[in-house]
């Protein structure tokens, strides 16, 4: 894809403003963190949200980069850059999301046959389609290569059986990409990547209540299910590689701040609430204001990588397995955040219910326990951590030398 810059990037930004100043309903306006919140809500747009999430699925512009030929923006990206800003600019968020826009889209485009990224590319793009996971099992997680759930070759199509945990969002989800067994003579090599339909005899999904009082993963049971074989995505008993590519898009969604709670530049303010100022106006614990600048200092650093890494793929080989190194930083930071939101908030940081308790601070307690499952979900620290070492650093494989 050209790239583009001078007075063709200026051109554009007239034309984003534009269409940006047209579009963006006004009553959505000025209120940034309430609209992040309806971009990661489950619940079906509604209203202006409605409209704004239609009319940016209608232009392609929730997937800018994506190509236009699928109903993708067709941008540079340089003009995704200049979109984005534009955007920030007249405090617009981006309405289309998911793991259809973050994980099997970008894949689907790199595995996927023309049949099939017509099929469901443009349902991605105008987010008509809600996609989850089915890769984890309750006997394979870190070592997901151990999964279980069997495809067995029935001619035209598969016959699934099998039990999937963790499915983030299956409970809402329309299409389900999935990990199966479709030989059960080799581990890695005898895993396909199907996708199939969740709304179909067969197919039942019970949410699990988390400590933190929400219910985002689901168990998913799967018995029978008839898979058409146009829905094998790659080649067959090929899918661990389809697995592992959609598994660094994920990570590379992880860089920013996910899971901590409170926002990094909000730390401050919030804490002289409850420890108090000094006579310079400064927090009065000088240890805990020493703490809270380190943790901005490294989100701000978290944050310049991942856009110097973004510049550097310069939009044409995707997420590498620097997303690794990514998404361990990025829980680092916003578990530290999370734990600081809770110190500073002393007893008031405990809170759960009840009227003693403001919004504010049960909200803080929520996130700091949902942030640790940031630790394990798109792969552990520990799994992380081997890929770097083997795949970035070129160490050798212990675990294979024995």
């Amino acid at each position: 894809m050209a790239d583009f810059g001078g007075s063709d990037l200026e051109a554009f930004r007239a034309d984003a403003r534009t269409w940006l100043e047209d579009n963006f309903p006004k009553s959505l306006r000025g209120d940034p963190e309430t609209l992040q919140a309806l971009a990661m809500s489950p619940a079906e747009a509604t209203g202006d949200w409605a409209v704004w999430k239609e009319r940016m699925g209608a232009r392609g512009w929730g997937v800018p980069t994506w190509p236009a030929a699928y109903g993708g923006g067709g941008l540079a990206p340089s003009e995704a850059r200049v979109l984005q800003q534009e955007m920030a600019a007249i405090g617009a968020v981006n309405p289309i999301g998911g793991m259809g826009v973050g994980m099997f889209g970008p894949t689907l485009l790199e595995y996927g046959t023309e049949e099939q990224k017509q099929k469901w590319i443009p349902d991605i793009v105008t987010a008509k389609i809600r996609w989850c996971q089915g890769f984890s099992e309750p006997g394979a997680g870190s070592d997901l290569a151990s999964l279980q759930t069997r495809a067995e070759d029935k001619g035209d199509h598969f016959l699934v059986n099998g039990s999937k945990i963790w499915t983030s969002g299956a409970q809402y989800a329309d299409m389900i990409f999935c990990l199966v067994r479709t030989d059960t003579t080799k581990k890695h090599e005898g895993i396909s990547f199907v996708v199939f339909e969740m709304h179909q005899p067969g197919v039942e999904v019970r949410p699990i209540l988390l400590i933190a009082g929400n219910s985002p993963f689901c168990e998913t049971f799967i018995t029978d299910v008839k898979v058409p074989k146009e829905n094998l995505i790659g080649p067959l008993n090929g899918g661990w590689s389809v697995a592992k590519r959609l598994l660094q898009h994920e990570r590379s969604g992880m860089n920013g701040s996910r899971g901590g709670g409170v926002k990094p530049d909000a730390l401050g303010v919030i804490a002289k609430k409850y420890v108090g100022a000094d006579d310079q106006g400064r927090l009065a614990d000088s240890d805990l204001r020493t703490r809270i600048v380190m943790n901005e200092i490294d989100q701000k650093a978290l944050q310049l990588t991942v856009r110097r890494a973004a510049l550097e793929a310069k939009g044409n080989s995707g997420p590498s397995a620097a997303t690794s190194i990514m998404k361990n930083a990025n829980m680092k930071v916003a578990q530290d955040r999370a734990e600081l939101t809770l110190e500073f908030m002393g007893h008031q940081g405990l809170g759960w219910s009840g009227d003693g308790f403001s919004d504010e601070e049960r909200a803080a307690v929520r996130s700091w326990l949902s942030g640790k499952a940031g630790s394990i979900y798109g792969g552990s620290n520990e799994v992380q951590n081997n890929i770097i070492s083997k795949r970035i650093l070129g160490l050798p494989d212990l675990t294979q030398s024995h």
